[in-house]
């Protein structure tokens, strides 16, 4: 099977809502000598906000050296916590250590500046970078999918608190990727029970797919499998419904011709029986 995650999978998260903040503020500060801008300046108590922010625009832009960007940011809500500069910063701190990799400050950024500011028009931007953070640790099937939960909760948050943002279409396709993710871990531990003949085990992980994931790539297998399992069991009746059900829903699919021709050798053919959890699973999805 595909794995949505395969090593690094950074989400490219573009900034263009804060793009404004980046020359502008650039524009509207004396030129500094380059001297000012080292790889790992100082930070002296009491420096203008204006420059610790520039600073870190210097370093994240011009250097690309985002964990002393980050650090910069950071420094200007510590020297000036209740400032307008302090509220751009914050959400500068999160962009920076997402592309830093560094992934727990960024979240702690952006869940700040979402508690702090829910109402500015960065907040959804900020949210997302939270989704994306836990998005881009998802592991293969393999392993726990802890984080791909923790993704879907959050992009969840940009599509129910800010429907009519930027950044709500592409969380929806992120939530669907990582629900994709959680039903491939379903997926590999139900094929481990069947391959142990622990077919009740089985069926209990491809249930869960059928029900809970059925917008995923993953039903059409897990439908096959059903079949399989239920054959194996001698409940024939549960058997051709999944099949019938994977022929409705997907007729070209080369699941389907599995289960028909598993069918047809144990002397059946697919039929679908309405009162069975799994035709009213798809029953409850089309209707």
């Amino acid at each position: 099977m595909m794995l949505w995650v395969r090593g690094s999978r950074r989400s490219g998260c573009a900034l263009p809502a804060l793009a404004r903040w980046l020359l502008p503020a650039l524009l509207t500060v004396p030129l500094i000598g380059c001297s000012f801008f080292k790889k790992t300046p100082d930070v002296t108590p009491d420096t203008p906000a204006d420059k610790l922010y520039n600073e870190g625009l210097f370093l994240l832009n011009d250097q690309q050296d985002y964990k002393e960007a980050a650090k910069k940011f950071d420094a200007v809500e510590g020297e000036n916590p209740y400032s307008d500069w302090a509220r751009k910063a914050l959400l500068m701190d999160a962009f920076s250590n997402y592309k830093a990799g560094q992934y727990d400050d960024c979240i702690n950024a952006a869940k700040r500046y979402v508690t702090l500011h829910p109402s500015s028009p960065d907040a959804a931007y900020a949210q997302y970078l939270i989704g994306s953070s836990y998005y881009d640790q998802i592991l293969d099937v393999s392993r726990d999918q802890e984080r791909a939960k923790k993704a879907i909760d959050a992009f969840q948050e940009v599509v129910n608190k800010y429907p009519g943002s930027e950044y709500a279409l592409a969380a929806k396709k992120k939530i669907e990727m990582a629900r994709d993710q959680l039903a491939g871990k379903e997926m590999a531990i139900g094929r481990f029970y069947l391959r142990k003949h622990d077919y009740l085990g089985a069926i209990n992980r491809f249930k869960v797919v059928v029900t809970q994931y059925q917008t995923t790539r993953e039903v059409e297998e897990a439908l096959e499998r059903l079949t399989e399992a239920y054959l194996a069991l001698g409940i024939t009746d549960e058997a051709q419904t999944a099949a019938a059900v994977l022929g409705h829903n997907f007729p070209d699919s080369p699941w389907y011709k599995d289960a028909y021709n598993l069918l047809r050798g144990a002397g059946a053919e697919p039929n679908e029986n309405k009162a069975s959890w799994i035709s009213q699973a798809f029953h409850k999805l089309t209707g």
